[in-house]
C-alpha cells in the first residue's frame, strides 16, 4: 500500500513500542517519517529497517517548548511540509497518591501533556497549510480511573479533552484531531507487567478478547485515523481494547 505517498508524517515516541510500529506502518505506507524521542540509538534501530531517503531521526525531549519548535523546523527544512502529527510520547508513574513526588506529577504533566501542547502549537501553521491531521495517543487510563495511577489518568484524561477541543476548533479549517485510547498493550513500558503471571490473567480476565494488545494493532488503528478512509472522522478518543470498554465492570456471571 502507498495511501500516504507524499505525505509528511511525525511521530514522537518513536523509538519503542507504540511509536515505532507507528512509524514503521506509515513508512511502508509510502510516507516520508520524522522518528522523534529521547534516545537517539534507539531511533536509528527502528530507522534502519526503513527506507533512508524518506526517514529523518531527529532526536528531541518533546516537554520542552524550544526542542518542539526546532524538530518542526527540521521537519520542514528536510521534507517541505507536514500532513500528520502523531502525539505518541507519554510516561507513567504508579503509586499510591500520597506517595507520588511532585517531581513524578511534574513530570508525567510535562512529557504525557505539555508534549502534545507544544508539538500542537509548532506544526500546526503547517498543518493548516496541508489540510492534515493529528492522532494522539491517550489511553483507557484516559476515560476511566485506575488504581495507583493518578497522575498518568490526569495526564491522559487532559490528552483525550484536548482532542475534543481542537476537533471542534481545527475541524472547520480542514484539520482532523482524533486519539485512540489503547488497553493494556506490550511494550517497554508495560515490560515488568508481562511478567507477572497472576496480573495478566486478571487482564485477559478483563479483555474479552482474552490478551494484551501488540503495538502493530494500534498503530494500524493510528494509520487508519490519519488516512483519507478517516476524513469524516473528527474529535474521537477510539478505544483499542480488545473490547474492554465494552464492559459495565460487573463479574461474569454463572
Amino acid at each position: 500500500m502507498a495511501r500516504f505517498e507524499g505525505k509528511v508524517v511525525v511521530v514522537t515516541g518513536a523509538g519503542s513500542g507504540i511509536g515505532a510500529a507507528t512509524a514503521r506502518r506509515f513508512g511502508q505506507d509510502g510516507a516520508s517519517v520524522v522518528l522523534v524521542g529521547r534516545r537517539e540509538e534507539k531511533l536509528r534501530e527502528v530507522a534502519a529497517g526503513m527506507a533512508a531517503e524518506r526517514t529523518l531521526v531527529h532526536p528531541a525531549d518533546v516537554s520542552h517548548q524550544a526542542e518542539a519548535e526546532a524538530l518542526a523546523t527540521a521537519t520542514v527544512a528536510k521534507f517541505g511540509r507536514i500532513d500528520v502529527l502523531v502525539n505518541n510520547a507519554g510516561i507513567a508513574k504508579s503509586g499510591p497518591f500520597l506517595e507520588l513526588a511532585v517531581e513524578d506529577w511534574h513530570r508525567v504533566m510535562a512529557t504525557d501533556v505539555d508534549g502534545v501542547f507544544f508539538c500542537i502549537r509548532a506544526m500546526l501553521p503547517k498543518l493548516l497549510e496541508s489540510r492534515g491531521n493529528i492522532v494522539n495517543t491517550a489511553s483507557v487510563s484516559g476515560l476511566g480511573g485506575d488504581w495507583g495511577m493518578s497522575a498518568y489518568n490526569a495526564a491522559k484524561g487532559a490528552v483525550a479533552n484536548l482532542t475534543r477541543a481542537l476537533a471542534l476548533e481545527l475541524g472547520g479549517q480542514g484539520v482532523r484531531v482524533n486519539a485512540v485510547a489503547p488497553s493494556l498493550t506490550i511494550t517497554e513500558m508495560s515490560a515488568g507487567m508481562k511478567d507477572n503471571a497472576p496480573l495478566m490473567q486478571k487482564f485477559a480476565e478483563r479483555i474479552p478478547l482474552g490478551r494484551p494488545a501488540e503495538p502493530e494493532e494500534i498503530a494500524d488503528v493510528i494509520a487508519f485515523l490519519a488516512s483519507h478512509d478517516a476524513r469524516f472522522v473528527n474529535g474521537v478518543n477510539l478505544p483499542v481494547d480488545g473490547g474492554l470498554s465494552a464492559s459495565n465492570g460487573q463479574p461474569p456471571q454463572g
